[in-house]
């Protein structure tokens, strides 16, 4: 719904003048107006030509051992915790295969949803888990291979 709202432009000369602007939102810091037609969105910001996108996972190891990660870059992060590059909980208890994530596009509500699962109890994640992996399978099992379709040759082709 379009509301309008009076605004008093000044002149350089001193004069005053007084017109109506449409606005499209309440809000002055959701929108910039150029004219009075035009209304331009910010944009949405972006990192490597992509925009943000915040993940958070969850990693466990053969003994069940659940990892509760945030992360700008999924794809990276679980490589890291799959060579063990990271000193800390993961690498002492061998955890690395990735059985949930979610996606954000602000790292604050990233950053929130993962201290909400650190605050579950291990029963509440299992649930979460196998609703979306109910084989508890290493989603991130084939990431960086070669992907091989039926009937493809073995030998590599230019």
């Amino acid at each position: 719904m379009v509301s309008e709202a009076r605004t008093t432009l000044s002149v350089r000369r001193g004069a005053r003048a007084s017109r109506t602007i449409p606005r499209m939102c309440p809000l002055r810091c959701c929108f910039r107006e150029f004219s009075l037609r035009i209304v331009v969105l910010p944009p949405l910001p972006m990192r490597d030509g992509s925009y943000y996108e915040f993940w958070v996972y969850i990693l466990t190891s053969r003994t069940g051992t659940l990892y509760v990660g945030v992360t700008g870059y999924l794809g990276p992060r679980i490589m890291q915790h799959k060579i063990d590059s990271i000193e800390g909980f993961t690498k002492k208890y061998k955890v690395h295969r990735l059985v949930y994530y979610e996606s954000y596009e602000h790292v604050m509500t990233a950053i929130r949803r993962e201290k909400q699962l650190k605050g579950w109890r291990r029963e509440k994640k299992i649930v979460l888990i196998e609703k979306m992996n109910p084989r508890w399978q290493d989603l991130a099992e084939n990431w960086g291979r070669e992907m091989r379709f039926r009937g493809q040759s073995l030998k590599r082709t230019p």
